[in-house]
C-alpha cells in the first residue's frame, strides 16, 4: 500500500542525503505498517535503517524527531529556554533605534513613503540630539499632556530615529553604517504591506531605492528597499510570505 508522506517527514530525506552517500545500499520501502509509530516518524523501512552504522542511525533518528515534533521546541534549539522566567511576563518588543543624518529627509520617507505617524519627539539640548518615535498608531488617541504622551508612546511598537544635531550640514560627515557591508551586523527590519507588488510599484514612482525587487533572486514575492540613510527594509505581505518560506518551514 502506497502512502503519501507528510511534508514535514521529508525533512528526514533531505538531511539523509549525506548519509546515503556513505552507507551501503539496502532495500527501501514505504508502507502503511512502516508509517505507523507512536513517534510519528518510523516510515523508513527497517532494513534501510539498520543498514546505517550506529552514529548514522542516531543522526537519522534525530532528524526524524525534529520533523515530527517541530523546529521551534527547545529540544531542537540548544540554548532556548522551555519556559520564560515569570519575571519577564510583562516584557514586549517596543522599539528599534536608527541613527539618521537629516531628520527632514528621514521624516519625509517614513511618513510619506511608509505611512508612519510621529507619535513623540524628544529634544535634549544639553546633549544636542533629538529622538523621533514613529509608528502606525492613531495619534488622535494620544494624551494631550506631553509627559503622558511619552508614556503612551512607549507602550507602542515604534521606530526610534536618533538625530545628532549638525550631521545634516556637516560636509565631513560620511553617514552611518547600515550593517550590510563588512563588518556586518544589523541587517534590516520588516514592514507588512497589503500587496508587495503594488507597494513596490508605488515605491518605484516615489524614487525609492531597491536592494531587491519582488521578482529578483530566488525568493519571489518579497522585496528590500533602502531608507535615506541606507538602512534595509524588508517588504512582504501575509498572502505570500507563508508560501515564499514554505521550503524552510
Amino acid at each position: 500500500m502506497v502512502m503519501a508522506i507528510p511534508a514535514a517527514r521529508l525533512l528526514i530525506i533531505r538531511h539523509s542525503r549525506l548519509l546515503l552517500s556513505t552507507c551501503p545500499l539496502a532495500p527501501f520501502a514505504i508502507s502503511s505498517a512502516d508509517a505507523s509509530s507512536k513517534f510519528g516518524h518510523a516510515f523508513l523501512a527497517p532494513k534501510f535503517i539498520t543498514s546505517f552504522n550506529q552514529e548514522q542511525q542516531h543522526r537519522l533518528k534525530t532528524f526524524a524527531t525534529m520533523a515530527s515534533q517541530g523546529k521551534e521546541i527547545p529540544a531542537n534549539n540548544p540554548g532556548l529556554s522551555d519556559k520564560p522566567d515569570e519575571a519577564t511576563k510583562g516584557y514586549f518588543l517596543q522599539q528599534t533605534m536608527l541613527r539618521v543624518k537629516d531628520p527632514k529627509v528621514s521624516l519625509h520617507f517614513y511618513s510619506r513613503v511608509l505611512g508612519m505617524k510621529l507619535l513623540k519627539r524628544l529634544d535634549f539640548p544639553d546633549m544636542k540630539f533629538s529622538l523621533y518615535f514613529l509608528g502606525y498608531e492613531d495619534i488622535d488617541a494620544a494624551p494631550a499632556d506631553p509627559v503622558e504622551r511619552t508614556a503612551w508612546t512607549f507602550q507602542k511598537v515604534v521606530i526610534e530615529l536618533t538625530h545628532n544635531w549638525g550631521t545634516e550640514s556637516d560636509p565631513d560627515f560620511k553617514g552611518y553604517h547600515n550593517g550590510n557591508s563588512e563588518p556586518r551586523g544589523f541587517g534590516h527590519f520588516g514592514i507588512t504591506v497589503d500587496d508587495t507588488y503594488k507597494a513596490c510599484e508605488r515605491f518605484a514612482t516615489l524614487g525609492v531605492e531597491f536592494v531587491k525587487k519582488p521578482d529578483d533572486g530566488k525568493m519571489k514575492g518579497l522585496a528590500f528597499i533602502k531608507d535615506p540613510d541606507g538602512y534595509w527594509i524588508e517588504i512582504f505581505d501575509l498572502k505570500r510570505i507563508g508560501q515564499i518560506t514554505s521550503s524552510a518551514a
